[in-house]
């Protein structure tokens, strides 16, 4: 293995998104993959009934579901989403994820 890259580097290889987070019982589980000042990338795995509750953020995110249904409350509404659907959640207005089974998402801000 080339020095300066670890077992778990993520650069230069195929990966299956779904894969970078395990589901855990009655938890959130997210995995960082990219961060940079421009914005982040980041996959989540959801439990059934599991969310983030209400909250705003400063820049745009994009939600692009991966496996299981989610629900996604944006401007006042609430969303389902499922595997191959997106959102996309404006800066400074607020927002919501919810699992309606267990629901695996790529979260992407931009800043």
């Amino acid at each position: 293995m080339p020095e300066g890259q670890g077992e778990n580097d993520l650069h230069a290889r195929p990966l299956k998104l779904a894969d970078l987070a395990a589901y855990q019982s009655h938890s959130i589980v997210s995995r960082e993959i990219i961060k940079k000042t421009t914005g982040t990338v980041t996959v989540f795995a959801f439990d059934a009934g599991e969310g983030l509750s209400e909250h705003t953020a400063p820049f745009d995110a994009l939600v692009y579901a991966l496996e299981g249904r989610g629900e996604i409350m944006t401007a006042a509404a609430w969303h389902k989403v499922g595997p191959g659907e997106m959102i996309i959640m404006p800066a400074k207005e607020p927002h919501a994820v919810k699992a309606a089974e267990r629901f695996k998402m790529l979260l992407i801000l931009v800043k």
